[in-house]
């Protein structure tokens, strides 16, 4: 997820890792290259300034003076019952709903990228994500007395955040680690920074206004690289939890630091002969363009039969995407790829999470303004389709049945075992595409929302923990096990 953008927080750390001798992964397919670094870091120096007055309520300078914090606070949150941190959790997701519209605002206004509504919607939806209902204790009797299991707090989670859904995944994040008994320390990325610390301001105020605690939530400001190391060196910190790219990846397992990581991805889609075209290219159209496809699930690419291809791009038209000529799509991906200083061809972030129509005027083209995605016919090894763009413009390719589409699909998501989504009604191809590309979020005839929940079945979350395995991350996800044994008691059968 987001590997253009977030890996600004921790491409200088990997370095420094590296140099103390942490081994990491080389590069895979579709990685952004080291050569790039440099440029990354020159990102972090001159960073956004938080405008409102650093120390209080859970907004520091130092990564010393938020751990302080986020200790003593995490200490008077075990001192509270189960009822009462439901109270706390429920607070927040109250809090960013009533403020969704506001919030939504500032983060696009920030960072620049995606878009007002569904900036919006992610905030309100925050109730979906689960709270203290998941802490669940496993109790076994006999003879020999009574056996609890239950999830028991780190105790401070230090986070490295991403500008692509900055409130929301801070926030959501909050409430999964505070519902496990924890306090967490933001690092979020610089350019939104002020919008994060606002948002941690105002929980911690409501928070202490009703549970006397100031402090759960602590962000610092401004993020720099040093705090980034900061965060996963200190010994006040018993776990991290990471959002980003390969570069974020590789930092968080090469720290000497259990991490949880929500990784990168890439999802294809396939579409064999069988599957209902109409809600097939609905559903593209819904998930790819959402907040201009800044979702780490969001399709990014189509592999469609030939047999029903040119019938799939004219139902895409119908439900509103605007197809793009091979000399449109060529002319936006050379402004949409730039070359590094490796020679090789990388995202331009100028263009991540901007409109259709910003991306259309780029191909010389224009749409009428409620277009929201757009699409186009290309080869498999285009860069559109290799690489993790997060642009409103899908690249659509044409294969000869659904064999190639498995093949195709799952070199083009690269390993990252993130997400898939095909559209068929049969169901032994759908279990063959499920079992091959085996992946964290496997959606099968809906949109790639459908997978946590939106539309579909299950729950909520915004981190995807894909490299570490954690999967779709819940408040379980930051407890640890902890076994409670009473010998020779309460025998009662």
């Amino acid at each position: 997820m987001d590997s253009t953008l977030v890996a600004d927080v921790v491409a200088e750390v990997m370095k420094r890792l590296n140099a103390r001798g942490s081994s990491a992964a080389g590069p895979r397919a579709g990685e952004t290259a080291a050569a790039e670094e440099p440029k990354r870091a020159e990102a972090y120096a001159h960073p956004h300034r938080v405008q409102d007055p650093i120390g209080q309520f859970g907004v520091f300078a130092s990564v010393d003076e938020a751990v302080k914090a986020a200790t003593e606070s995490q200490a008077k949150l075990m001192k509270l019952t189960l009822e009462d941190r439901d109270g706390i959790v429920k607070l927040i997701k109250k809090t960013a709903k009533d403020n969704a519209a506001a919030w939504g605002k500032m983060e696009l206004d920030e960072t620049k990228i995606g878009r007002l509504d569904h900036k919006i919607e992610k905030l309100q939806i925050l109730e979906l994500v689960p709270g203290v209902e998941f802490l669940k204790t496993n109790c076994d009797s006999g003879s020999n007395g009574i056996c609890l299991d239950e999830a028991a707090p780190f105790g401070v989670i230090g986070a490295i955040t991403p500008v692509t859904h900055s409130v929301p995944t801070l926030s959501a994040n909050a409430i999964s680690m505070i519902a496990g008994g924890n306090a967490v320390i933001f690092n979020p990325h610089p350019s939104g920074v002020n919008c994060a610390a606002h948002a941690v301001r105002e929980y911690n105020k409501a928070i202490s206004a009703k549970f006397g605690i100031d402090a759960l939530l602590t962000c610092i400001a401004p993020p720099t690289l040093e705090t980034a190391e900061a965060i996963f060196n200190h010994r006040g910190i018993a776990l991290t939890v990471v959002t980003g790219g390969p570069a974020v990846a590789r930092a968080a397992l090469a720290a000497k630091k259990r991490a949880i990581v929500a990784g990168p991805g890439n999802p294809p889609v396939v579409v064999d002969e069988t599957a209902c075209l109409d809600n097939t290219a609905a559903s593209i159209v819904k998930g790819a363009a959402y907040d201009n496809n800044l979702l780490c699930i969001g399709e990014k690419e189509v592999f469609c039969v030939e047999a029903v291809f040119d019938k799939l791009m004219a139902k895409m038209e119908k439900h509103g995407a605007f197809i793009l000529n091979p000399q449109q799509i060529e002319t936006l991906t050379k402004k949409a790829f730039t070359p590094g200083s490796d020679g090789k061809l990388h995202v331009n972030k100028d263009y991540v999470g901007r409109d259709a129509s910003f991306l259309a005027a780029a191909a010389g083209t224009s749409v009428p303004p409620s277009t929201q995605l757009l699409i186009g016919e290309t080869k498999s090894d285009h860069l559109f389709v290799q690489q993790e763009q997060m642009m409103p413009f899908v690249p659509f390719v044409r294969v000869k049945d659904v064999d190639e589409a498995i093949d195709l699909a799952i070199q083009a998501e690269h390993d990252y075992r993130h997400t898939a989504i095909i559209h068929s009604r049969n169901m032994d191809t759908v279990t063959k595409f499920g079992r091959r590309a085996n992946v964290t979020l496997f959606v099968v005839n809906g949109a790639s929302p459908t997978g946590l929940g939106l539309g579909g079945q299950g729950f909520l979350s915004y981190s995807i923990a894909t490299p570490t395995g954690e999967g779709i991350t819940t408040p379980l996800t930051f407890t640890k096990f902890r076994r409670v044994m009473i010998a020779g008691s309460l025998r009662m059968i």
